[in-house]
């Protein structure tokens, strides 16, 4: 009678080098396809002992625990107690564990070695902890813990062969227990205090450096320190958006101002003249000119991103997104939609609960979108003076910038408190996250990153808002105003006659109707709403030199009162999202019901904001 072929299971937490252990051990022998009845991988292979035996490889998806918080932990847990349909129980396990982050990577290793099945613990990447003055002794680690302990550095593999040999070894010596089961899980706490322990117990010595980081981290994750730091962090980086962009702006500007100068002088007055100045250059333009501040917050964010702060940031938001049923899960989907609000919805995939994940597609729309600054930088530069608060460093521009980007962050999660009682009712799931190495940011990176956000940023620049800039120019353009008529060329056209059936309605809450004109085209994408304004600016100053020589917020500052512009910033931190944006939430939600809930409730709340905020601006002289 044959005997039959051994099944290993590797086993981890995510980022362990589970993966490239299996691929260095497999090789090209391996299959891909899903577990019945989930949408989670199965990944299988084949490999062989040294003296030929064959063996059944398994590659089970990255876990923290034995108690599932998603899918992919669910099947874990299954398939090593033997509960997973259609999948044998397997024969021996391979506990693949972090050498730099043996303090977390054990808790579950713990949790394993307790289910009582033949195990064998990869103490993989070890060369990395080597290389960060970490010096750990396999031996005690293996004495502690009670099962082989064998180094791996699978990516290169160093170790295969004696960590098959120690799987071998495990097999053959392991009294066969196939229906047992843990009595009871271990607590939380009492894993965490063991994994500290013997992680201690098996570390000879360490460098000064890994020494520094982790003082270093008890000050950035201090729940009251590291919170006040970030707010601190966030608060720089929107005061080098105005203090470091004014110059590069200026220069865009007189581009585009001599770019207008040299067409107005060839081409004769008529229609292709008024389209490139005043729908092309006017309008697409004044977009572009706003590209300098856009960059310097992606580069804060990258830069935050590569040192390895940004896990931290995650780490201290944890707690408040907590409070108020939100996961930490969340917290990698909302800040992409700081970004772009799509991708950020498409990351919620990785949110395994559904309520939870709901609520994080509702509120991603509220985190300040790049979209939205160049509105934002428009009305400040035009109605909040350059100044300093008080005497102090801090600029008045960048101090508002930050207030409306904070607004929008606790709008979220306020909106998140009352979802997660009502229609997406639910408590927040914790999750484990591993903190990454400090390191230096490689400038060539930060500086391929900052290039593609430009290129990104200027590709939609041609094709979205310059196709609706266009659009919108010719109905502004026509039909065209009789000379005996009083009325200005935009309030005759097609949309100032839109334009002013909206205003009726948004007039209760300070809007004029420049701005009931920008708030349609701004639906397809939020940048649109300043190239709105521009170009119904640069059609009613027409051939007016001295109204062409002025700037958009110039012209701004003599047509809305502060009041009216204080209203209009507080409706784009809440105002219902572009096009795109609905039609990934669609997507994702599988229907159009809470696509329009979605842009129900942010219509709500930007008409509540913008009428509080100009009705409390005019009681105080602002109107």
């Amino acid at each position: 009678m044959t005997a039959a072929i051994p099944t290993i299971a590797l086993v981890g937490n995510p980022n362990a080098g589970k993966s490239s252990l299996f691929n260095a051990l497999t090789g090209a022998r391996q299959k891909i396809a899903n577990y019945p009845g989930v949408t989670v991988e199965r990944k299988a292979g084949h490999a062989s002992f040294a003296d030929g035996r064959p063996m059944s490889l398994v590659d089970l998806p990255g876990s923290y625990s034995l108690t599932p918080a998603s899918p992919d932990e669910a099947v874990t847990r299954d398939v090593v107690l033997g509960q997973q349909a259609g999948e044998r129980r397997p024969d021996a396990l391979v506990v693949v564990v972090d050498a730099a982050n043996l303090d977390n990577h054990l808790c579950f290793a713990l949790e394993l070695i307790a289910l009582g099945l033949p195990t064998v613990v990869a103490l993989n990447m070890l060369d990395l902890a080597e290389r960060d003055g970490l010096t750990l002794d396999p031996a005690i680690l293996s004495r502690e813990l009670g099962v082989p302990v064998v180094p791996t550095v699978a990516v290169r593999k160093r170790g295969l062969t004696d960590l098959l040999a120690a799987v071998d070894g495990a097999i053959l010596s392991h009294q066969t227990q196939a229906s047992a089961l843990p009595a009871s899980p271990p607590s939380d706490a009492a894993l965490h205090q063991r994994a500290k322990a013997i992680a201690r117990a098996a570390t000879l010595s360490e460098t000064p450096v890994r020494r520094w980081t982790q003082r270093v981290d008890a000050v950035l994750l201090h729940p009251v320190a590291g919170f006040l730091i970030l707010l601190g962090l966030m608060f720089v980086m929107f005061q080098g958006v105005y203090a470091w962009s004014e110059a590069p702006i200026g220069w865009i500007e007189g581009g585009i101002a001599a770019l207008q100068g040299a067409v107005d002088t060839a081409l004769p007055d008529g229609f292709l003249r008024g389209l490139i100045i005043e729908g092309i250059l006017g309008g697409v333009g004044s977009v572009i000119v706003f590209l300098p501040q856009i960059l310097i917050l992606f580069l804060f964010i990258l830069l935050l991103e590569a040192t390895g702060y940004m896990t931290r940031a995650a780490f201290l938001m944890d707690g408040i997104m907590a409070k108020v049923g939100l996961s930490g899960r969340g917290f990698i989907p909302l800040l992409s939609s700081f970004a772009c609000a799509v991708p950020g919805i498409m990351a919620t995939r990785a949110i395994p609960d559904a309520k939870d994940r709901l609520t994080t597609i509702l509120i991603a729309p509220l985190m300040t979108c790049s979209a939205r600054l160049p509105v934002y930088t428009l009305i400040i530069g035009a109605f909040i003076p350059n100044t300093n608060v008080g005497g102090s460093p801090v600029g008045l521009q960048g101090l508002v910038l930050f207030g409306l980007y904070l607004s929008g962050i606790v709008g979220a999660l306020v909106v998140a408190l009352v979802l997660r009682r009502t229609v997406a009712k639910g408590t927040a799931a914790g999750f484990m996250m591993e903190m990454p190495r400090y390191q230096w940011p490689r400038l060539r990176d930060v500086g391929i990153a900052l290039w593609q956000r430009a290129w990104i940023f200027l590709r939609r620049a041609g094709t979205i808002i310059f196709v609706t800039t266009i659009a919108l120019w010719l109905l502004l353009s026509y039909p065209k105003v009789p000379t005996a008529s009083s009325d200005s060329q935009v309030d005759y056209s097609v949309a100032g006659r839109i334009a002013s059936g909206l205003e009726v309605v948004v007039a209760p809450i300070g809007f004029n109707h420049d701005i009931a004109l920008a708030l349609i085209p701004a639906m397809a994408a939020r940048e649109v709403a300043v190239s709105a304004l521009a170009t119904a600016n640069a059609i009613d100053a027409g051939d007016d030199e001295e109204a062409m020589a002025q700037s958009l917020s110039e012209r701004l500052q003599g047509r809305w009162s502060i009041a009216t512009a204080l209203a209009f910033l507080a409706w784009f931190v809440f105002a219902p999202q572009c096009i795109s944006t609905i039609a990934i939430t669609r997507r994702e939600t599988n229907g159009w019901k809470w696509p329009l809930f979605m842009v129900g409730y942010l219509f709500l709340l930007a008409y509540a904001a913008a009428g509080i905020t100009y009705w409390t601006a005019v009681a105080f002289g602002l109107g």
